[in-house]
């Protein structure tokens, strides 16, 4: 696990925060609509999405979800390459002292998906899509 692949910034209006990247600052995206579920930024690097602050909370803890506790509306993500990979990568960071918030399952997007947190509380997701792929450099491509 030595990489980086999305940053995920909950917001409060989706709409706003697109235009905001999108139109203001020139954020690559292939979203035309103005209200969509979620947002990526095809950008050099590590990609960066919106996503409703309450719907990412809600995703790492359905029943307790985060905000209560001063949820700042940040994920880390780690792209897997396959389930057992994200198993692997949610194994070894409990034997690291992280705190397991989400067991790794199969999600509503038809992926699968778990999060732990940090020892500063940091939340990272560990996901696997078969629709995904990777470049030469490791790097996520989403379309």
């Amino acid at each position: 696990m030595n990489r980086i692949n999305l940053i995920t910034l909950g917001v409060r209006d989706i709409t706003q925060s697109l235009r905001f990247y999108r139109d203001g600052l020139g954020f690559r995206t292939l979203i035309k609509e103005d209200d969509p579920a979620i947002v990526f930024f095809n950008n050099a690097g590590t990609k960066l999405a919106l996503y409703p602050l309450e719907e990412l909370a809600k995703d790492i803890n359905e029943i307790e979800p985060p905000m209560k506790n001063g949820f700042p509306g940040l994920t880390l993500a780690y792209n897997a390459k396959s389930i057992e990979e994200v198993d692997e990568v949610i194994n070894k960071a409990e034997k690291a002292g992280g705190i397991i918030e989400k067991s790794p399952q199969h999600v509503f997007w038809g992926g699968y998906s778990g999060y732990f947190s940090d020892p500063d509380g940091y939340y990272w997701e560990v996901a696997y899509s078969k629709d995904w792929s990777f470049d030469e450099n490791d790097m996520l491509i989403i379309k």
